[in-house]
């Protein structure tokens, strides 16, 4: 941690985490700001935290308390946006970086939003469908003073998904008095979600890795790709690589590791998933029981698509893939960056690679606001464009300034924040 950074009262050395990371990356943007480094404290310290408890009756009548978090980093480009995830490591370090993160992304894709982001500090497996429905209608009502369409608007993250987002937005709702749509994103299409939502994270990793493929003149077709996390995003760009004539060869997820050199079944593990919880124990590939040589398999393209801080300075040596696209948020430490950069590896960062969620979810909060819905093709065809022209935008910048894709993005994303927030001024 550099002693430039005073560390808030909240927080220890000890236990900064992921919010440490984020600073890191933040002081390697700075030089590269001009003028407008002189705002540059604005980043490094949210606008607004909300601490919250979130008791609820268990099915057995017992009363458990569970501890819940919003963050708003930064509204200067508009409302918060940021979804919420349901995890028993959560931390408000954590939920920290990921609402920075969001701030940069939104503003590296060019869309109108600042950055937010919340979480819940629970094991959801070992809650029943009622119990999850009450913690996430006591959460929501908690943070419902700081939540609203204009300005903060949650989304499903890690163990969330469109009926939670459904009991987010009844909840709110109910509340106010009046239907409100436009309060959550990713929602089920019968109550105002967008065609073309649920996939919009694994399209967007897919359309960058092809866009980031075709600057290094590789083949898709044939290509082998290893994903690690087979949710949502992993297991949407996974089947959209193979579409493309890729072969996927290797999943990791919590419960195990499956490969396969000729190419997994992405269809049937998919199924399996969604019978089993997780890839332990399907049938179509040799499970490898040491985790760690997840690493070192043989492949072309890498997708990180779980948690944060996945690739280390341990791991990163062992990566054979001559690109990462992170479709997790946060899953590379700064010093594995480093590592993978003088290897040679194209990383492809978190705020550009898996924005598709959140260009997908500023398509769905248009569409509540004007009651007019547009079609999956139209949907795609628009988050195809704004994904291949901010990747192009970051690939040009990242050439001329001899920089990362990281560092560029951040100079895009900080440069377009940092400038509102200087046209804006302070107040009062």
């Amino acid at each position: 941690m550099s002693s430039q950074h005073e560390i808030p009262s909240y927080l220890t050395p000890q236990g900064i985490g992921p919010w440490a990371v984020y600073l890191e990356q933040i002081d390697r943007v700075t030089p590269y700001l001009g003028s407008l480094a002189r705002w540059v404290e604005t980043l490094k310290r949210p606008k607004r935290i909300l601490i919250v408890d979130v008791p609820i009756e268990r099915d057995d009548g017992t009363i458990a308390h569970f501890e819940g978090y919003r963050v708003q980093h930064n509204t200067s480009r508009g409302p918060g946006k940021g979804g919420v995830r349901f995890h028993q490591d959560v931390t408000l370090s954590e939920v920290m970086a990921l609402s920075a993160w969001m701030t940069v992304k939104n503003a590296a894709v060019n869309v109108p939003y600042g950055g937010a982001k919340g979480g819940i500090r629970l094991d959801p497996r070992l809650l029943s469908q009622a119990e999850l429905q009450r913690v996430t209608r006591r959460y929501t009502s908690e943070i419902g003073i700081i939540i609203g369409p204009n300005k903060d608007i949650p989304a499903p993250d890690v163990n969330t998904n469109e009926q939670v987002m459904a009991w987010m937005m009844d909840t709110y709702s109910m509340n106010e008095g009046s239907t409100s749509s436009g309060v959550v994103t990713g929602k089920p299409i019968s109550l105002g979600g967008s065609l073309g939502r649920r996939e919009a994270t694994g399209r967007g990793v897919f359309v960058v890795g092809c866009e980031a493929a075709t600057r290094i003149g590789m083949e898709i077709k044939g290509a082998r790709i290893a994903v690690q996390g087979f949710g949502n995003v992993g297991s949407i760009s996974a089947r959209l690589f193979v579409e493309a004539g890729a072969r996927v060869v290797a999943v990791q997820d919590h419960q195990s590791t499956v490969y396969a050199e000729a190419g997994l079944d992405v269809l049937a593990l998919q199924e399996h998933v969604r019978e089993h919880g997780g890839v332990g124990g399907f049938p179509g590939g040799e499970h490898i029981s040491d985790r760690s040589r997840f690493w070192s398999v043989d492949c072309d393209i890498l997708i990180p698509a779980a948690l944060e801080q996945q690739i280390t300075e341990q791991n990163a040596g062992q990566i054979t893939a001559k690109i990462v696209i992170e479709g997790a948020n946060g899953p590379t430490m700064p010093a594995a960056d480093d590592i993978l950069h003088d290897k040679g590896v194209l990383v492809v960062p978190d705020v550009i690679a898996n924005a598709g969620g959140v260009t997908v979810s500023y398509f769905e909060w248009v569409q509540d606001f004007s009651s007019f819905f547009w079609t999956e093709d139209e949907i795609n065809l628009r988050l195809t464009r704004i994904m291949r022209e901010a990747f192009a935008g970051v690939w040009q910048l990242a050439t001329e300034k001899k920089v990362s894709l990281r560092t560029a993005a951040f100079i895009v994303g900080c440069t377009r924040v940092l400038q509102a927030r200087e046209m804006r001024g302070l107040y009062p």
